[in-house]
């Protein structure tokens, strides 16, 4: 319980609706912990408070619905989450690299650029509509009963997944999806795929997934035409999810597509148009004129360029003439505050 508490300090994160902060949340830490393990030990007792709902925006005008839970609830899931993962881990395939153990975003890339490189050139590149929004629930508890006889566990998850959320005031009930913000909703959304990771196998078909964002390499259109129908079929009937006909595609590399915040094709892997946009409007956020350029304001600028390096930066990008130029335009901007 206490390296559950550890793991939701580390990510920080803010006050679900009953406005208890972690430091407010740990100023009492024993009793607190000592409370929430008697509500989790007795059947039926824990009750999860509803989500506080906030937008981030997406870009282009758009926002993400993000479910905040309150902080004891956040360890309830995180205490949940560590009993669950090594049960499942053994069971998800090798090309699931979203949220597990050891695994990245750059391990998921460098294995699409693999496939590339073994003959892999034409791409299905999909995306499965509002997926964290959509999922139902019985799709879910499906896949966690058909591994795990607890019902004391089952019982837990599906609360979490009825909890509601609180916008403006008002309650909405949640009666299809899991939360975006939620410290178990990345392994419920593996969960829930898994079975499609190991339907593409078993077809012979090589993909790569990063939670819901997943390609398909093939090795001619025909077999990326095959592969959407089986993706189609598996979501539709199975799942009762479905494709966004507008962002999924079939590519090549010799053209390119986008993963994972790059351009990748065969002549180059890039930070991708919008991934520069996002940083930039970081960029801006910081960098308002008329503003003290003190250390606080330089402390958070080396914070968003330091990540954005990070993750852009890697063995097998090329992104030195883009980076060089970013630097011109912020020391512009710079000069201009």
């Amino acid at each position: 319980m206490r390296e559950a508490f550890k793991g939701v300090k580390r990510n920080r994160g803010a006050a679900g609706i009953d406005k208890v902060s972690v430091e407010m949340f740990e100023a009492n830490l024993d009793e607190n912990l000592g409370a929430l393990m008697r509500d989790l030990k007795t059947r039926g007792e824990f009750k999860p408070k509803p989500l506080r709902r906030v937008y981030i925006p997406k870009g282009k005008g758009k926002v993400r619905p993000l479910g905040i839970p309150a902080v004891r609830d956040r360890i309830a899931q995180e205490v949940l989450r560590r009993l669950l993962s090594p049960i499942f881990e053994r069971l998800f395939h090798e090309n699931s690299f979203g949220f597990r153990p050891k695994r990245s975003c750059h391990q998921a890339l460098e294995r699409v650029l693999d496939l590339w490189r073994e003959g892999n050139k034409h791409v299905l590149d999909a995306d499965i509509q509002g997926f964290f929004d959509n999922i139902p629930h019985s799709v879910i508890m499906t896949g966690l009963a058909n591994v795990v006889a607890d019902g004391n566990i089952l019982g837990l998850v599906e609360r979490f997944l009825r909890a509601g959320v609180m916008e403006n005031g008002v309650f909405k009930p949640t009666t299809v999806g899991t939360p975006q913000g939620g410290v178990i909703s990345p392994l419920l959304a593996n969960i829930t795929l898994n079975s499609l990771d190991w339907l593409l196998d078993k077809h012979g078909l090589q993909f790569v997934r990063y939670a819901d964002d997943f390609v398909v390499m093939c090795r001619s259109q025909a077999q990326a035409k095959e592969a959407l129908a089986v993706v189609k079929s598996h979501l539709g009937e199975e799942l009762g999810l479905s494709l966004s006909p507008e962002k999924t595609h079939i590519a090549t590399f010799s053209a390119g597509f986008a993963f994972l915040g790059f351009n990748l094709c065969s002549r180059s892997v890039t930070m991708r148009a919008k991934s520069v946009e996002k940083f930039k409007s970081k960029i801006r956020e910081t960098t308002i004129r008329g503003h003290n350029l003190d250390d606080d304001l330089i402390m958070k600028l080396n914070r968003v360029i330091r990540g954005t390096a990070n993750y852009f930066a890697t063995s097998f990008s090329h992104n030195r003439k883009l980076f060089t130029e970013l630097d011109k335009w912020i020391r512009v901007r710079l000069r201009s505050m």
